[in-house]
């Protein structure tokens, strides 16, 4: 039997973050918040970063990489759906990515806010079906702990 063309994969991240749940929502809610902290990289350029957020809303970004990164040149994006929400508590969406027009990914991504005595704690859980030529579980894993702890520093800025 040959080796499967899809790879799946789950992981699960928790952050704590010293912010009551309604500004850790926020940052995902309001578009130009979440810009700020999800949407910027050294190794890419953002060309358009839209989000409209309401179950059934579209989420998109696309960036073109930069000379930092081994593809300079070449179109990344990520195409999403809101599929949940409840505010303050949880966000649940759906999306593709895609380099150069080729989708080699798709994820549901669920976010989950709980309220602590020092401000709340965060799961994110990555279920994920990564394709021919994608970047693989642990580098999607490495990505959102790294857009986690810029959703530290923006919150700890602000």
């Amino acid at each position: 039997m040959s080796s499967p063309s899809t790879v799946h994969s789950t992981f699960v991240i928790e952050r704590s973050y010293p912010a009551k749940p309604d500004r850790v929502f926020a940052a995902f809610a309001d578009p130009a918040k979440k810009r700020q902290w999800f949407a910027t990289s050294e190794n890419h350029d953002l060309e358009e970063f839209s989000s409209d957020f309401k179950v059934g809303g579209a989420e998109r970004a696309r960036y073109r990489f930069n000379a930092n990164s081994p593809f300079p040149g070449v179109e990344l994006t990520s195409d999403g759906t809101y599929q949940d929400i409840v505010p303050h508590r949880r966000i649940v969406t759906a999306s593709n990515m895609a380099m150069a027009g080729h989708i080699f990914s798709s994820s549901l991504v669920t976010i989950e806010l709980l309220p602590t005595a020092e401000g709340t704690d965060l799961i994110c859980t990555h279920q994920g079906a990564f394709f021919e030529n994608s970047d693989g579980p642990e580098r999607r894993e490495g990505g959102w702990r790294k857009l986690l702890d810029s959703l530290d520093k923006y919150l700890a800025a602000k």
